[in-house]
């Protein structure tokens, strides 16, 4: 795939897609009223998600990351 804003795009789509489903599910427990665990939960796997889309969207442009572990 080309390195184009589009190209860059559709390859981190499917991140996208689980991200907004992260977030869907989070809301949902917290509308449903979930136990504050299975909330908290989800909270987490949302924000480490859509923290997985971020450094994709940066590495995709060419941003150097530091290596966390």
């Amino acid at each position: 795939m080309k390195r184009t804003i589009l190209g860059m795009t559709a390859a981190g789509e499917p991140l996208l897609q689980q991200a907004s489903e992260a977030i869907r599910r989070h809301r949902e427990a917290e509308s449903n009223g979930s136990s504050p665990e299975e909330v908290e939960r989800l909270r987490l796997l949302a924000e480490s998600i859509f923290q997985v889309v971020t450094d994709y969207q940066l590495r995709a442009q060419g941003a150097v990351l530091p290596t966390l572990y």
